[in-house]
């Protein structure tokens, strides 16, 4: 397979008018899966494991890494190897050593001033080893890895802070919360997504062309997926959407 910069893959699929799967390979055997669903559909991927999956699974930074460009060359396509939700500068240093080529340095947690100045210290390591850098701005409901946020304390990503963010910081793409959800059991039956279309479409009208990331975008129902599209978003109902995300 072809390694593309997650950037290369996300311009393509802005110009193109489709999504970026990204997926969770939580350990080594399921990597080769992945690869090799990407080749039968002819569908550029990302694959990807988080900071808590890492001690899940018993792996370190270099062994994923390590299974990953073991096999890619098996398979035809592009492919990226993208380091999901992570806090720790350490561990975003050991899985770019390791030959990780993305990151997310999630310190949505934070107020608005401490989050710029981790995301700008990872996004200045990261850039002097040639790897790109997504950050968060806004923060989701629910539970992925060491991300846990009750649903009232969620808070939408504010329009208005986003180019300074990108400016100030210099990551290469942008996870925005609009109120979507982490985890396998949201939007049930009865329950009414409050999704902000208007937030999404101000955020891709303050960032004209710059990569926008929707985590907990599984379970979407398909109306709001074209509604998504349609103020802004070019999505699929993945997991985690990317360029569109």
């Amino acid at each position: 397979m072809e390694l593309v910069p997650v950037t290369q893959m996300l311009k393509a699929a802005e110009k193109d008018g489709y999504g970026v799967g990204s997926f969770s390979a939580r350990n080594t055997y399921l990597i080769e899966a992945i690869l090799k669903a990407a080749q039968k559909t002819k569908a550029p991927v990302i694959v990807q494991i988080s900071a808590n999956e890492f001690n899940w699974f018993d792996v370190t930074a270099g062994e994923f890494a390590g299974r990953f460009y073991e096999i890619h060359d098996k398979y035809q396509g592009q492919a990226a190897l993208h380091l999901d939700h992570t806090k720790d500068m350490e561990i975003i240093k050991a899985a770019i050593d390791a030959g990780f080529r993305s990151v997310m340095i999630d310190a949505s947690s934070k107020p608005f001033a401490e989050n710029i100045e981790i995301t700008r210290k990872v996004v200045e390591y990261a850039h002097d080893h040639g790897v790109v850098v997504e950050a968060e701005l806004g923060t989701l409901a629910g539970i992925e890895d060491e991300v846990v946020v009750a649903e009232g304390h969620a808070s939408y990503t504010r329009p208005e802070e986003v180019e300074e963010f990108v400016s100030k910081t210099g990551c290469d793409s942008l996870a925005i919360a609009i109120g979507t959800s982490h985890g396998a059991y949201k939007f049930k039956p009865g329950t009414k997504p409050q999704l902000r279309f208007d937030v999404l479409e101000e955020v891709s009208r303050r960032l004209p062309g710059f990569p926008i990331v929707l985590h907990g975008s599984s379970s979407v129902p398909q109306n709001y997926v074209e509604m998504i599209n349609a103020h802004g978003g070019k999505t699929v109902s993945y997991t985690h959407l990317r360029a569109h995300e």
